[in-house]
């Protein structure tokens, strides 16, 4: 039997029905474009993490930047949901710890290494080091 196309482009068969549509071999998977997409998009800083930059004087530059959203890909490749990143000397040689959402790609909050010091960090699932 013949099939004809609609507006949505989708096959239909001549006898009513719509004929689910044909997934060529060697296609990316939903999941896969899905994950594509997120790796795509710009990490964001919540109000608190800004704040914690801010009054701990932190500057992140573009490599430490890089680095951080390279980070937050590894981590989602393995299906972390709320990372700890560690990055040595990453603000002015200094080591800097965030609690990243890998979910949101929203860094939560940010520590120095004066800060460091006797913190437990809660409601992470991995950690990555980013290098």
């Amino acid at each position: 039997m013949e099939s004809i196309q609609n507006k949505g482009g989708l096959p239909i068969d001549p006898s009513g029905g719509l004929q689910s549509p044909i997934v060529q071999k060697g296609s990316a998977s939903f999941t896969d474009i899905l994950q594509q997409l997120q790796k795509n998009q710009k990490l964001h800083f919540s109000a608190h993490a800004q704040n914690r930059l801010n009054d701990r004087n932190i500057q992140l530059s573009e490599e430490s930047l890089d680095k951080l959203n390279d980070a937050v890909n590894r981590a989602a490749d393995k299906g972390a949901r709320d990372a700890l990143v560690l990055m040595p000397g990453a603000a002015s040689g200094e080591d800097l710890a965030l609690v990243v959402s890998v979910v949101n790609r929203t860094v939560i909050t940010a520590m120095d290494g004066e800060h460091l010091n006797d913190n437990v960090f809660t409601n992470i699932d991995s950690a990555v080091i980013a290098k």
